[in-house]
């Protein structure tokens, strides 16, 4: 049974850059969930913990109710003894007075409200740590640590990174429930040191899709011999590997085409040197930054194979985490070719709708050379493509994790 109905009232706390304005949406998972709670429950509280470099340093306050947003408003005058410290090191990283902004955030707007929170749900530690706190003193029910992003090896500093993973340990191991948005996550926190005795339960939510991003193109309408490359474009993602494979691809299958989908203009300068540097100019179509989810599906469902192909790189975030680009190129029925990086790959393949290889441009070439000379094969990885992503939706996923909870809290 899903607990949630018109009397909830729910506290989120959250991180996001700010640039001219506008929240940036580096953090894909806050307006889904927003989409998700604002027409259910009865009131929201906001907590967004602006990122270092932002147009602004307090943590930015958004209030919903009965469906609508109501008000956006700051924090307590007294937090804005942090401000000279904040405008300091307002730049790029993680900085100590952020942190402790972020803490005392959530705990000020617990505090005064005068309403009990039913759900407390904390992107970052530090916020479900103090979620923690706020359900001590009886402001909240019920504390949820979403994770997105994890690694054992965030922080190159050790003395940092050490203190990072005791906090996840601690928010792991005192809040009610964790999220964590890939079975890779919680092996990993437990190898890093996380009693598996004193955790929380552990839910699996993965990232998940809007309904106007899962629609196939017909078959008739694909281009062949087409491969999309979409994302963001730095290295560790692989689009330099891409281009590389490329003259492989063409000794086999001259029409070929890479049409890559994003955006950054010193990614897409490395990357338009690297085309001309190879000579593929008329081979390579660069399609620039889609913001529109819903126009990003429609540019990419009629080409015929997906790639995401990772660099493997030790201790990176990649290793434990989601892959929403994965979930894009499902959603939009193309067969997919991935390095053996995301752990979605491993499941993908699992269910016939990917390709694995190593992070080679020979080894990414033989595999799209697969793909095209073999009719069926193609075929088979599109329907599963197809099967897999149909059910993958924000509102499937948020409510099974709430029916999830509710059976193991009864």
């Amino acid at each position: 049974m899903n607990p949630l109905n018109k009397k909830t009232k729910v506290l989120i706390a959250t991180f996001s850059p700010w640039q001219k304005g506008k929240r940036l949406p580096i953090n894909g998972n806050l307006e889904p969930m927003l989409d998700f709670f604002v027409p259910k429950v009865r009131k929201i509280i906001l907590i967004d913990q602006v990122y270092p470099g932002s147009d602004f340093v307090m943590s930015r306050i958004e209030v919903y109710e009965n469906g609508r947003k109501t008000k956006v408003t700051s924090l307590s005058w007294w937090l804005y003894f942090l401000y000279p410290f904040l405008k300091l090191t307002n730049y790029g990283g993680t900085h100590t007075p952020f942190k402790l902004r972020d803490f005392l955030s959530v705990i000020d707007q617990g505090v005064k409200s005068h309403e009990k929170f039913d759900f407390m749900i904390g992107f970052e530690a530090i916020n479900a740590i103090a979620g923690v706190f706020l359900r001590k003193i009886g402001k909240v029910e019920t504390v949820i640590y979403y994770v997105s992003d994890y690694s054992p090896s965030r922080y190159r500093n050790k003395w940092f990174n050490k203190l990072y993973l005791w906090l996840d340990r601690l928010a792991a191991s005192h809040t009610d429930f964790i999220w964590d948005v890939s079975t890779a996550m919680q092996p990993a926190r437990i190898k890093a040191g996380l009693d598996s005795r004193k955790s929380a339960p552990v839910l699996h939510v993965p990232n998940a899709l809007y309904p106007v991003q899962i629609k196939a193109a017909s078959l008739k309408d694909i281009i062949p011999y087409s491969l999309v490359f979409m994302g963001t474009l730095g290295v560790e993602n692989g689009p330099d590997l891409a281009i590389e494979s490329l003259p492989y691809i063409l000794k086999k299958f001259p029409k070929t085409l890479l049409n890559i989908v994003g955006g950054g203009n010193s990614d897409l300068e490395r990357l338009k040197k690297l085309v001309n540097k190879l000579n593929l100019e008329k081979k390579v179509i660069f399609h620039g930054f889609v913001s529109d989810r819903e126009e990003v599906s429609i540019t990419i469902r009629k080409f015929m194979v997906a790639l995401a192909s990772y660099i493997y790189i030790s201790g990176s975030a990649r290793l434990y985490g989601d892959a929403t680009k994965i979930r894009a190129y499902l959603g939009a029925g193309l067969p997919v070719i991935t390095t053996d990086v995301p752990p979605l790959g491993r499941e993908v393949e699992e269910k016939g709708a990917a390709l694995i290889v190593k992070d080679s441009k020979v080894a990414l070439a033989e595999a799209v050379i697969q793909i095209f000379s073999d009719n069926k094969l193609y075929l088979r990885l599109r329907n599963n493509a197809i099967k897999f992503a149909k059910n993958n939706t924000w509102d499937n996923e948020f409510n099974k994790a709430f029916e999830k909870m509710s059976k193991i809290k009864n």
